[in-house]
């Protein structure tokens, strides 16, 4: 789904890297970049990935939460737009031993494991958010500080392969538009993420902001389970 602002049908760069950043996060910075843009600009004490115009673009590869109060700040005076890559395919390469497909594909819904963290923001006028849909590589080093899950491997890299579309969110109904039409109302959020389909705990995070920006309403209940409809 090509966003007017940034339109499809530049290849991502391989192997760009900047001071600081992962791969991932630099890739699509410079994906993204047109001729004229700012990069790493000062705008109001803070340093914005892509300055077009009176577009800031922040490029968000991690957790929403450490970007709260940044992105309050400078909606008070400019359009933001964040970008957030989600993985729907993934190349797990271990240094010094061979690769493999993870089993795990994201999907556009995984978002809101972020969104919990910015509810307030994402009906201001001046906030849009556009997920990347991704093929991404994580590489991985075995240094032994890595989680008991990984065996002692550590987290090295994550590297953008490709862009496979992108879904944009500015409005209400870009949001209504993830519930899915063939879900009955009113409905749990055990029958949201059946519908979906995902975990109960992500239809949770999702019912709760599609709640706080007015997206749906609490609709009574169904035994002990809440019920919820979508606002006319």
């Amino acid at each position: 789904m090509d966003n007017p602002l940034f339109p499809f049908g530049i290849a991502p760069p391989m192997g760009i890297g900047t001071l600081g950043e992962r791969s991932l996060h630099a890739s699509i910075k410079e994906w993204y970049r047109r001729p004229g843009d700012l990069l790493e600009e000062k705008v109001d004490g803070y340093v914005i990935d892509i300055v077009r115009g009176e577009h800031l673009i922040e490029i968000q590869t991690g957790n929403f939460a450490g970007f709260r109060r940044k992105l309050a700040y400078l909606l008070r005076e400019h359009q933001v737009h964040v970008v957030h890559p989600i993985a729907v395919e993934r190349i797990v390469v271990r240094e010094g031993g061979g690769a493999r497909r993870s089993p795990k594909r994201g999907t556009v819904y995984d978002v809101f494991e972020e969104l919990v963290a910015i509810p307030h923001q994402l009906m201001e006028p001046n906030f849009t958010l556009e997920v990347l849909l991704v093929r991404e590589e994580l590489v991985l080093r075995n240094d032994g500080r890595g989680s008991w899950r990984r065996r002692g491997w550590s987290l090295g890299d994550r590297r953008l392969l490709s862009v496979e579309g992108s879904v944009t969110f500015g409005l209400l109904r870009d949001y209504k538009a993830l519930i899915p039409s063939t879900l009955k109302q009113p409905f749990t959020a055990a029958e949201l993420a059946k519908s979906v389909p995902c975990n109960i705990g992500l239809a949770q995070r999702m019912v709760y902001v599609l709640r706080h920006i007015g997206a749906i309403r609490k609709a009574g209940k169904r035994g002990r389970a809440q019920t919820y409809e979508v606002e006319e």
